[in-house]
């Protein structure tokens, strides 16, 4: 009886850092490689080894591109791993838009760090650079959704459609005649841009996100929220900032500030999307249609109508213009990007609106702001918070708990252990309790570095 042993390496107790190392007699596996975000506990494990032998594992199969999901893949080769980096077509364009950005940014805040001297570290060094980005990027294969793909004799998988971003997927994987499932983030049933998420159909062991566990998204008019503030935004002759994941979520709220133009409902107020990550991310959009709902001809119409900004230099030319505008930004948990250029010149004005559109994890900026920070630092100083703060929380890409439930409704057979994963605390015990009383299954939620042994 083979004994395969799950190692929880991220996404345990947090919504980052989702890495989980199947050891098997024949292959070893590791699915998705992100790094963590947040707090500086959670910051300095991305600067540690992993508890494993890294050259042990065959191959990475990623269920998304989203940083907390690839971001390690570099340090992960660096500690010498040689194999095969498996995703769909569109999910390793987004890991190579989304590595190569990361880097960049490494690179620049290091740099910038070492300039002013704000860093503790002499020097302060890059969590990877742009080189390491490449380098990684040439281990990547790709593989089509809804085909099984053998690994070993006793050994395949299958990526399936679950939204959330575009090329996102689960995982089922076959080990020895048993199906292990790993969610990745499940997306929205509704979602304006992406098709509702296939549904598992079996499960022996299902490892499922908890991002929203604890919440019901709320029925909020997101339109209506979004036209009241521009309108407070022309008034105030001030400046409506984003925050925005660059993927899926930034591509969502052009398709809403577009519309909402097209049938009259807001003015020509200028809208400038400053995410270099972002433009990249619109192109992919482009070149995998089937992914998506977005006709190419909306397409391009939102890209004509949105300015887009392709330079620093750029960055500044919109800040320094006097009139009302909306400037969407990375990144979507204001840890780095853009976004905090633009925070930093405007963040203590009282005619700023900051707008947050999606989880704010613990530790960031995002959820600093969310919870009423009086002030954040930027580039190693303090700024006093005097800008009005929102939130719309039913943009969020991440199922809520009743989706998630109804994401699992499907499984015809009884699992022999759920495991919740990708969640805060009281988010991942919450929807363990769910699932108790309503499936009466078997859940789990597992402390980082664990190791759970299993025998099929």
């Amino acid at each position: 009886m083979p004994a395969i042993k799950i190692h929880f390496l991220g996404a345990t107790g947090t919504v980052t850092g989702s890495k989980f190392y199947i050891q098997t007699p024949q292959k070893n596996i590791l699915v998705d490689c992100g790094m963590f975000q947040g707090v500086k506990e959670l910051r300095q494990l991305n600067w540690k080894d992993l508890p494993i032998n890294t050259p042990d594992i065959d191959v990475v199969l990623l269920t998304h591109g989203h940083l907390d999901h690839t971001g390690y893949l570099p340090r992960l080769i660096k500690q010498g791993f040689t194999g095969d980096i498996i995703g769909t077509p569109p999910t390793l364009a987004i890991t190579e838009i989304i590595l190569r950005d990361s880097a960049k940014i490494h690179e620049e805040e290091a740099e910038r760090a070492n300039k002013e001297g704000y860093s503790k570290h002499d020097p302060a060094l890059p969590f990877y650079t742009k080189k390491d980005a490449e380098k990684t990027i040439g281990y990547f294969k790709s593989q089509k959704e809804n085909t099984w793909i053998s690994l070993s004799k006793d050994i395949q998988y299958r990526y399936k459609y679950n939204g959330h971003i575009i090329g996102s997927t689960f995982i089922e994987l076959e080990l020895y005649g048993k199906i292990f499932v790993f969610s990745g983030d499940v997306g929205r049933s509704d979602d304006i841009l992406l098709n509702p998420p296939e549904k598992p159909k079996w499960a022996d062991y299902l490892f499922v996100e908890s991002t929203y566990g604890n919440k019901l998204h709320p029925a909020e008019d997101v339109e209506e929220k979004l036209i009241e503030l521009i309108k407070d935004t022309l008034y105030k002759k001030g400046i409506l900032i984003i925050p925005s994941f660059a993927v899926e979520r930034l591509q969502v709220l052009m398709y809403i500030l577009w519309k909402l133009y097209q049938k009259n409902r807001i003015p020509n107020i200028p809208i400038y999307v400053d995410s270099p990550m972002g433009n990249n991310v619109l192109s992919v959009f482009e070149n995998f249609p089937d992914w998506h709902k977005l006709s190419i001809q909306e397409y391009h119409a939102i890209c004509n109508h949105i300015n887009i900004v392709t330079s620093y230099k750029e960055t500044w030319e919109v800040i320094d213009k006097p009139h009302a505008k909306i400037v969407i930004a990375g990144s979507g948990m204001v840890t780095g990007g853009r976004v905090l250029t633009y925070l930093k010149q405007f963040v203590d004005y009282n005619t700023t609106t900051i707008v947050l559109v999606g989880f704010q994890a613990e530790g960031t900026r995002g959820r600093l702001l969310q919870e009423g920070a009086h002030e954040i630092k930027l580039f190693g100083k303090y700024y006093p918070v005097r800008a009005k703060i929102h939130q719309i929380e039913s943009l969020s890409a991440h199922a809520d708990q009743q989706e998630l439930l109804d994401w699992m409704s499907k499984i015809k057979n009884i699992p022999e252990k759920v495991f919740l994963i990708h969640g805060e605390a009281t988010a991942a015990d919450t929807l363990r309790v769910k699932i108790q009383d309503t499936h009466r299954w078997k859940v789990y939620i597992p402390k980082l570095y664990e190791v759970i042994e299993i025998l099929v």
